[in-house]
């Protein structure tokens, strides 16, 4: 095992493993207890009583967080050539087709995030393999299949964030950094945690909020009381 530093020690002896901290003092926490040199992400992991492997309790969907989430997200629009300029304009970092689908095609995933129109899905669908794995597939759910590419790419820019439950009934996601104030911080993972309770599929049984986390990157997880986030 590796040797634990000063300052690892020092974070995880201010975090009480066995308390369930109010929204409101986790989001004081997380920033007390992050060292990193650079600005952290601050992330939510948020147990959910669904079983992912049935369809109908599957939970995905997109959040706009009112804050962003500090990141410079990279945008990749897959349009015809009528559409570029509008992408361009909107802020898209990476305008195209053909090309694009050849660079991907040999491994190139340099983005955060693919936009693209309906008429061209069928183009794209041959790199599913590529961009499936890495959560990067364009989806009409998430909004990232679309004629309006211009609203979709000031959208993502400005904090709109697409997630999807993973096999063990898990969603993970970044809501902002830790230069944000504790404000920001709680009022990010509110809009998140509501949007997900918007979402609960009607199959779910039992628990639907089974444990919610807060952390930062390296930071050891605070455990939030769900009771403590307004509307749930």
């Amino acid at each position: 095992m590796g040797k634990v530093s000063k300052k690892r020690k020092d974070a995880l002896s201010k975090v009480d493993k066995m308390k369930l901290y109010s929204l409101d003092e986790a989001a004081d926490l997380v920033k007390e207890i992050t060292y990193t040199k650079f600005d952290a992400s601050v992330d939510l992991d948020v147990k959910l009583g669904v079983d992912p492997r049935q369809a109908n309790q599957m939970v995905r969907g997109v959040a706009s967080l009112p804050h962003g989430t500090g990141k410079d997200v990279r945008v990749l629009v897959l349009c015809t050539p009528d559409k570029e300029e509008e992408a361009k304009a909107a802020g898209a970092d990476h305008v195209g087709l053909d090309d694009y689908i050849e660079k991907i095609s040999g491994g190139w995933v340099d983005v955060d995030v693919i936009i693209t129109m309906p008429s061209v899905m069928a183009k794209i669908g041959k790199l599913g393999r590529i961009l499936g794995p890495r959560n990067l597939m364009p989806n009409p759910k998430s909004g990232t299949v679309t004629m309006d590419v211009a609203k979709a790419v000031e959208e993502v820019k400005a904090g709109k964030i697409d997630f999807k439950v993973d096999k063990t009934g898990i969603i993970h996601s970044s809501i902002g950094k830790v230069s944000f104030s504790p404000d920001k911080i709680k009022e990010n993972a509110t809009e998140f945690v509501m949007t997900l309770h918007r979402l609960k599929p009607s199959a779910a049984k039992g628990t639907y909020f089974q444990s919610i986390t807060l952390s930062s990157t390296m930071s050891p997880g605070i455990k939030v009381d769900v009771k403590s986030i307004a509307g749930i």
